[in-house]
C-alpha cells in the first residue's frame, strides 16, 4: 500500500471497516441478545443493548439443559480426529513425497481422487459399516468417518509442502546415520508446522460444524455432539430466542478463540502453500 495516495488509502480502509462491521456484527448481535430476557427481547429493538447483564440464559443453557455434554463430546471428537488426521496424513505425505516406491504416484492419485467423492453420498454404506462393526451410537463411530473423509485434502496439502522441502537437509542427516523415522520426526516434520497448522484448523472448523453424519450415526443424547445439541435445543426452546442465541454464541466461541490465537498460523500456512505451489 506504499504506492497508494492518501485518498486511495482512505477508501480502502473505509471498505475494510464496512466489511468488518458486516462480518462482525452477527457475533455482537448474538452476544448482546444473550443477556436479554425473552420479554425484553420482544419488547425492545433487537439491536439495542440489554438493560442489565443477566447470566440466567448462560446458566440455563450450560447447566440446566445439559448443553455442556454436547460441548464436551464435540471437543473429544474434534481433538481426537484432528490428531489422527495430522498423524496419518503427515506420515502418508512423507512416504509419498520422499520414499521412491513403485506405486507412489498411483497412491497419491488415489488419495486425490477421494477429494472428488461427495461425502454425504456415502452415508448409507458408512451407516451399515458402523452397525456391522458394533460402533453405532459411539464417539468412535463418528471419529472413523471424520478422519477418513478428511485425509484426502490433508494428504494433498502436506505432500505438496514436503516435496518443496530441500532434500539436502535429509541427505545431511542420512550421512550422520539418521533413519527414516529420525528424518521424518527430527528434520521434515518440524518444517511442516505451517502446513500442519493449516490442516489442523481447517479440519477442526469443518468437523466442529458437521451435522449429517452425527445425525445418522448417533441416537442417544449422551453421544450427540454440539450441532445436534443446537438442533434439539432450538426445538426445546424455540420460543425463547435469547436462550437459543446464547447456545449459538457458546457454540461459536471455540472457533473464535482458535482463529484469534492461530490466525497467523493460518495465514503463514496459506501463504507458504501459495508460494511453494
Amino acid at each position: 500500500m506504499r504506492d497508494l495516495n492518501l485518498f486511495q488509502k482512505i477508501i480502502i480502509y473505509l471498505m475494510l471497516i464496512i466489511w468488518l462491521i458486516i462480518t462482525g456484527y452477527p457475533i455482537i448481535f448474538l452476544l448482546q441478545n444473550s443477556f436479554k430476557g425473552n420479554i425484553e427481547f420482544f419488547t425492545t429493538p433487537v439491536w439495542s443493548m440489554p438493560a442489565s447483564l443477566k447470566f440466567n440464559n448462560y446458566r440455563a443453557v450450560v447447566i440446566d439443559s445439559g448443553f455442556y455434554k454436547y460441548f464436551i463430546n464435540s471437543i473429544i471428537v474434534c481433538a481426537v480426529s484432528v490428531f489422527l488426521i495430522i498423524f496419518v496424513s503427515s506420515l502418508a505425505g512423507y512416504a509419498i513425497a520422499r520414499i521412491n516406491f513403485r506405486f507412489s504416484n498411483a497412491v497419491f492419485m488415489f488419495f486425490v481422487a477421494g477429494m472428488m467423492i461427495p461425502i454425504h453420498s456415502t452415508l448409507i454404506p458408512v451407516y451399515r459399516m458402523t452397525l456391522s462393526l458394533g460402533v453405532y451410537d459411539t464417539l468412535t463411530g463418528l471419529i472413523g468417518p471424520y478422519v477418513a473423509f478428511s485425509l484426502p485434502v490433508s494428504i494433498f496439502i502436506l505432500t505438496g509442502f514436503i516435496r518443496e522441502i530441500p532434500v539436502e537437509l535429509e541427505e545431511a542427516a542420512i550421512i550422520d546415520g539418521a533413519s527414516y523415522y529420525q528424518l521424518f520426526s527430527q528434520v521434515v516434520f518440524p518444517l511442516t508446522k505451517p502446513a500442519v497448522s493449516t490442516v489442523a484448523i481447517y479440519n477442526f472448523t469443518l468437523l466442529w460444524n458437521e451435522f449429517a453424519y452425527a445425525l445418522v450415526l448417533t441416537s442417544s443424547p449422551e453421544k450427540r455432539i454440539l450441532t445436534l445439541g443446537l438442533f434439539e435445543f432450538q426445538s426445546a426452546y424455540g420460543v425463547d430466542i435469547p436462550k437459543t442465541l446464547t447456545a449459538l454464541f457458546l457454540s461459536l466461541l471455540p472457533l473464535l478463540i482458535v482463529y484469534i490465537f492461530f490466525q497467523e498460523k493460518i495465514i503463514s500456512g496459506m501463504t507458504a502453500g501459495a508460494i511453494k505451489g
